[in-house]
């Protein structure tokens, strides 16, 4: 027996090299194939996180990608300073943090998740009404896993994926073997697209003060007294060396 989570060609091809006359059974519901609306949106390199804030400040439950661990940190804590409340899921953090804020997205206490493609096989949480790809994946089944985190069981979704201009080459032809046919803009932090995709504004939340810490500093007094003498002594005391 051959289990595999998806088939794709690669997998087909060793199914009928290796197997005598298999039969295929898929878990694929009855409904009808997801519906999911693509856009490729061009922006200036300036414009990128600018651009991602616009389209985590709706209401939707949004999935950020990044190509990178440091990436994905680093956007997930300019979005929160931003006002939009972000967790991140990377390779690198531990087992219970993973857990604690994956719960925390499926929870609704945060909207928006900025993950590497750890979370593109295998994770499923329910009502992710877009996927944006912050950073464009190095292949098109990433991008299918990717984007299949959104319109599961029946249900609609939207993918973005962002480009710049010197990008443009590497994501038509992603684009062309991933089979998808992009709407395609060249976008700013303020156009009505992006808050047409966004949806209802959330209202922005202002990060947590983070935590000061006073150190403890003590005077330095001049001693008086016996602690004069007791310190005077010891000097005294001391050999040149």
């Amino acid at each position: 027996m051959l289990f595999s989570a998806t088939l794709d060609g690669a997998v087909d091809v060793l199914a009928r090299r290796f197997l005598d006359n298999p039969v295929r059974h898929a878990v694929d519901s009855a409904a009808p194939p997801r519906q999911i609306e693509h856009h490729l949106l061009t922006v200036a390199p300036a414009d990128r996180v600018g651009v991602v804030r616009a389209l985590t400040g709706g209401d939707n439950r949004s999935l950020v990608f990044t190509r990178t661990k440091h990436g994905a940190k680093k956007l997930a804590r300019q979005l929160t300073e931003t006002g939009v409340p972000a967790a991140e899921l990377l390779s690198n953090l531990s087992q219970s943090v993973r857990t604690r804020n994956l719960a925390s997205f499926a929870s609704g206490e945060v909207r928006v998740l900025v993950a590497t493609d750890i979370a593109a096989r295998g994770i499923h949480v329910d009502g992710i009404g877009l996927v944006i790809h912050a950073d464009s994946p190095a292949e098109h089944k990433a991008y299918l896993h990717r984007s299949g985190r959104t319109a599961r069981a029946g249900a609609a979704g939207v993918v973005i994926t962002l480009q710049t201009p010197a990008q443009a080459r590497e994501v038509r032809t992603l684009m062309k073997r991933a089979n998808v046919i992009p709407l395609a803009a060249t976008v700013s932090p303020g156009s009505p697209l992006l808050r047409s995709i966004a949806g209802p504004p959330a209202q922005p939340i202002a990060p947590a003060a983070p935590a000061v810490q006073q150190a403890q500093h003590t005077a330095a007094a001049p001693a008086t007294g016996g602690g004069a003498v007791a310190m005077s002594a010891g000097y005294r005391g001391r050999r040149r060396r």
